[in-house]
């Protein structure tokens, strides 16, 4: 008789298309099982984002695999995303394979040279997480029924069938022809893949469901194939997002529900956006708000700027430039400088903190051509050359005591994790006072902040979610501005868990778990209360 451990059962979410919310309910079945005692993992096996997460290890994966990982209460690892696409120039990515960069290829390339080789790497990261966890919840890539995409297909039907997975087919309603996108899916599937099919999930629904069931009873007697869930749309759920596209919805608005703000950030939506999820922490504040701008007439007069992460920092600057946005941000930063103090904080992110240095190299073609120059602006004594090799590491450290303006915060814990291909030096025979920002656990100086602490860089992603750091800095604008400061700090991580348990009762009431549950071939458990209520 064989002692081995019986391999994982699996469930998959497609979706009719990209960006229909195949993540959020990934992340809210990976809690629910969570919560109903499973050993859960989440699996993606190729995931195209500019949002990334760095393991405990130091290897990168896709943001929103790192987050279902938390949701699942386990530590993430590459195989819940051996594939990683980033990308970098025009029709042009990198390859991210087990956390570590691999090649880079342009997408035609990459169908011919490399999804041929990829079988062998997507499945055996999927049988170590069988082998390791009772149930993987699968999310796939865009949609099933993508014709031209079909033949060396890795993430969707092929996928579900290695993985041995019924499937669940995502739609969103809120971009209306959700009767039509699925059937419409399942036409173009081949019989086999058909039959993978096992329930609907409709997202994103907004009204009175009675108005809504003859549809759902129309679609259920057409296609056989049973509603699992109708889920609300949910605003305001802080569970982080991966895809710029959801930048989208935010075009010239406010990001949260913090209509009794006092602070007004302004996070600059370059082409090339890159971890802007570093920015969810500040949403979460009730006494500020975050806009996300991409025009000079959207910048209207802030209290603070920032320039987060880019896949490219010299093309984004470039856009900065051709913008007007470089020659605002300059003027912002020497206002009032004669009194000792500008009129707006600046603060620069990873390719942001390199923006605000005095000169960009490229020598090998890292993001442009090679041997590319361009200067930077200039706020503070630092060059930054792009090198092949990239640095993913989690880090930790202290707040530097050198620092006057943060000084209160010295000593202070800091951690987050470095995700970049450029070398920072900070250049000598600057006659700018500055100071280091961070001094990290293996003792080397990190970011660097202006003598006013008004201007300041870093390379730490997820700088934000230090609760005291972040709370010091906002204070530090709110006593400019004859604010009273404020004491109390809210962990954000614990926010995130309450968003996770929200999520899942949220879909608790809106799926058939119990269907669910018997779809995946799993005996049905008893939920505990959720935490959200405890």
């Amino acid at each position: 008789m064989s002692s081995e451990r019986p391999k994982a059962r699996t469930i998959m979410l497609q979706g009719t298309a990209s960006d229909v919310g195949k993540s959020i309910v990934t992340t809210a079945l990976c809690r629910i099982l969570k919560q109903d005692g499973w050993k859960v993992a989440p699996y993606k096996s190729q995931n195209m984002a500019l949002n990334s997460y760095v393991t405990m290890d130091g290897k990168e994966i896709g943001r929103a695999q790192g987050v279902q990982a938390e949701a699942c209460e386990v530590a993430a690892t590459t195989d819940m995303n051996p594939i990683l696409i980033k990308p970098m120039k025009e029709m042009n990515a990198q390859i991210v394979v087990h956390g570590k960069p691999y090649t880079q290829l342009s997408a035609r390339d990459y169908r011919s040279e490399f999804l041929p080789f990829a079988k062998t790497t997507v499945v055996a990261a999927l049988e170590r997480l069988r082998a390791a966890y009772e149930v993987v919840v699968i999310e796939g890539a865009g949609s099933p029924a993508e014709i031209n995409l079909k033949q060396n297909d890795i993430v969707n039907m092929n996928l579900a069938a290695w993985a041995e997975a019924p499937v669940l087919l995502v739609a969103d309603i809120d971009r209306g022809g959700v009767f039509a996108s699925l059937v419409g899916t399942l036409e173009l599937l081949e019989p086999h893949e058909r039959d993978r099919v096992k329930g609907f999930i409709i997202n994103k629904f907004r009204g009175d469901l009675s108005l809504l069931q003859p549809g759902l009873d129309w679609l259920e007697e057409r296609t056989g194939i049973p509603v699992v869930g109708v889920l609300p749309y949910l605003p305001n759920i802080d569970i982080e997002q991966e895809d710029s596209v959801v930048l989208d919805a935010y075009k010239g608005k406010a990001l949260g529900d913090n209509e009794a703000y006092e602070l007004d950030i302004a996070v600059i939506r370059y082409p090339r956006i890159s971890n802007f999820t570093d920015i969810d922490a500040l949403v979460a504040e009730q006494d500020v708000r975050v806009r996300y701008v991409q025009s000079l007439a959207e910048l209207g007069t802030p209290d603070g700027i920032i320039l987060p992460g880019t896949k490219n920092t010299m093309d984004d600057l470039r856009f900065l430039r051709e913008s007007g946005l470089a020659d605002a941000i300059l003027t912002f930063a020497h206002v009032h400088e004669d009194e000792g103090h500008s009129s707006c904080d600046i603060v620069g992110i990873c390719g942001g903190y390199q923006m605000l240095g005095e000169q960009l190299l490229d020598p090998h073609g890292v993001e442009v051509e090679a041997g590319a120059e361009t200067l930077g602006l200039s706020l503070l004594p630092l060059q930054t050359t792009f090198y092949a090799e990239k640095k993913t590491e989690r880090v930790q450290g202290v707040i530097d005591c050198s620092q006057p303006q943060w000084g209160q915060g010295n000593g202070t814990a800091i951690t987050g994790y470095e995700i970049h291909m450029g070398q920072t030096i900070r250049l000598d025979g600057k006659k700018e006072s500055v100071y280091p920002l961070f001094q990290m656990s293996d003792l080397r100086a990190e970011g660097l902040a202006s003598e006013n602490g008004q201007v300041w860089g870093t390379y730490l992603h997820g700088v934000f979610h230090n609760d005291v750091f972040r709370r010091q800095w906002l204070n530090q604008i709110r006593t400019r501005k004859g604010l009273r400061a404020i004491e109390d700090i809210v962990p954000f991580a614990d926010r995130q868990q309450l968003a996770f348990d929200r999520l899942a009762d949220e879909t608790r009431k809106s799926m058939n778990i119990a269907l669910i549950y018997e779809i995946a071939g799993l005996p049905a458990r008893t939920a505990k209360e959720p935490s959200i209520s405890e």
